[in-house]
């Protein structure tokens, strides 16, 4: 079972990850991440990113290609154990042009001396209805 403060925690660090990164606050990505973070964006075709490093750097990378607005819902959080949570949510990416997209992040969360982390995230396109 996950604890109440622990999953207001968890919530909250998926949500900071939008306002961070909108914001162009890449220095603070360890706030969110652990440092040894396994960003999985093989489903868009990429490989996987490793590390707080690897996100600034692609971050970068992207430049104007990035969008202008991550949003956040329908966060649903499973406990592996007292320190590591499954968290499965939608998020929707704003582009400068106002075209946007659907994903579903699927997240590993860790309890670690900071706080909660995610220490792997998938990102998974959401490109037909109903799954398919």
């Amino acid at each position: 079972m996950i604890e109440p403060d622990d999953r207001t925690e968890i919530t909250d660090l998926i949500s900071m990850h939008g306002h961070l990164v909108d914001a162009g606050h890449l220095d603070r990505l360890g706030e969110v991440f652990t440092s040894d973070v396994v960003y999985d964006v093989s489903p868009m075709g990429a490989d996987p990113i490793e590390g707080l490093d690897g996100l600034v750097a692609a971050a970068e990378t992207l430049g104007d290609r990035n969008p202008v607005g991550h949003h956040v819902t329908n966060v649903v959080l499973t406990a592996r154990s007292a320190d590591h949570v499954d968290a499965l949510s939608k998020a929707i990416g704003i582009y400068a042009d106002g075209s946007c997209g659907s994903l579903t992040y699927e997240d590993g969360v860790v309890r670690t001396a900071a706080g909660w982390r995610i220490a792997h995230r998938r990102i998974v396109p959401r490109r037909a209805p109903l799954g398919r």
